[in-house]
């Protein structure tokens, strides 16, 4: 069988490789993986898991090493830390049904992988405890109702978690636009940017986005466009339909030269507050200095205040090494002419353009043209087209980044 615990990790790596938050599997590690996958216990994740392991192995989610042992674990469903104490607000873990937990060793070496077959990595397994769903879906998104999108995904795992340190199988096939942190560092430095404010989305962008991007420009050297292309929920706009939308606004009507399009694999989660600090913190890791956290950031519905994700960074703001810009909600004033918020504009309702992710549907649906005080004619173009063309029926949508 083959060994190779925590302790030993350091000799499969006797020059150190070029990012130490990297888990990418390398070396004498691989050669020995490879030699000894045969004979390996498995278990095969699902698309959130794997999203997972791929951001664990490019260092996304450092100071991560693998998926959560159980002392970590329940420290971040209570405290949003780490056992340590690092800041850390989102349960990050492999989860089993009963009948998986009879097939795996107390601890040791465990191949992890797709439902296809494709081996994705290793996980050094430390051990296997229990969880309680409902408890998780409390504390993580303060509600254990179903039709959260995020509970309703949570009910359906395994009530068992296997943690312990993982190393992944680097993708062959990757995507064209950066998605890794040590990448998306370079390019950063490359521009001679010193400070950075990132942007997650997992919506096109509409005039109001292009409003709060442009006045934090006005405070940094370059923005960090960084959407969101895991799994989401259903009805959200699928991710090349997105990117097509943020090229044509970047072309148009961003300087180019202080704007970097990037993307980030992970699956959305919908965790309101807690997702949204866990945004601002992996977002330092892609060389942010800045985070962008508007209303309702990471929100579903109506679970979460509309401001409730600002507050709650706010609390964490002298230790998370980033610095939150909050942003009211924007909107186009007639009577104005112009963008602006509550801080900015003194007119009421009835002088604002304001379109739900509803209305922008009922106007597509019926073949209508979106407004230009909404959103760029290039933008309203791309998204009719589509949905004439039937591309946004469809349940969710992610890339793959796999080989």
């Amino acid at each position: 069988m083959w060994r190779c615990h925590q302790k030993q990790e350091r000799n499969f790596f006797p020059t150190g490789r070029p990012d130490p938050a990297c888990r990418w599997m390398e070396g004498k590690m691989l050669r020995r993986f490879t030699e000894h996958l045969s004979s390996l216990p498995r278990i095969v994740l699902d698309e959130e898991e794997e999203s997972d392991l791929l951001l664990l192995g490019c260092g996304a989610f450092s100071p991560l090493k693998g998926f959560l042992t159980r002392e970590d674990y329940y420290s971040v469903l209570h405290r949003c830390r780490l056992a340590d104490g690092r800041l850390w607000p989102l349960p990050i873990v492999l989860s089993l049904q009963a009948e998986e937990v009879k097939t795996l060793p107390t601890s040791g070496p465990v191949a992890l992988y797709k439902a296809n077959g494709q081996v994705l990595g290793v996980l050094f397994l430390n051990r296997v405890f229990s969880r309680n769903l409902k408890e998780e879906a409390r504390l993580v998104y303060g509600t254990e109702d179903e039709d959260h999108p995020g509970v309703a995904s949570l009910l359906r795992k395994g009530s068992y978690l296997a943690g312990g340190e993982v190393f992944v199988l680097k993708p062959e096939k990757t995507l064209e636009y950066p998605w890794e942190p040590e990448e998306t560092k370079r390019l950063i430095r490359e521009r001679g940017w010193r400070t950075v404010v990132g942007f997650q989305t997992r919506n096109p962008i509409h005039r109001a986005h292009e409003y709060l991007h442009k006045t934090a420009l006005e405070l940094v050297d370059g923005l960090l466009l960084h959407p969101l292309v895991g799994k989401t929920k259903a009805g959200d706009i699928p991710v090349e339909i997105r990117l097509r939308c943020y090229e044509a606004l970047i072309n148009e009507y961003y300087p180019k030269n202080r704007v970097l399009l990037g993307v980030f694999p992970a699956a959305m989660r919908y965790a309101g507050p807690r997702e949204a600090l866990f945004h601002a913190l992996v977002r330092k890791n892609y060389g942010c200095t800045h985070m962008i956290i508007g209303r309702d950031h990471a929100g579903v519905g109506a679970y979460y205040g509309t401001y409730e994700a600002q507050e709650f960074c706010a609390r964490f703001q002298s230790e998370l090494g980033v610095e939150i810009l909050p942003f009211d909600h924007a909107f186009y004033c007639y009577k104005c002419a112009q963008l602006g918020t509550e801080k900015t504009c003194p007119h009421g309702r009835r002088d604002r353009l304001i379109l739900s992710g509803t209305k922008v549907r009922e106007v597509l649906q019926r073949g209508g043209d979106l407004p230009a005080e909404f959103t760029r004619a290039e933008v309203a173009a791309i998204l009719k087209n589509s949905y004439t063309q039937g591309s946004l029926a469809v349940e969710s949508s992610s890339v793959d980044c796999g080989s």
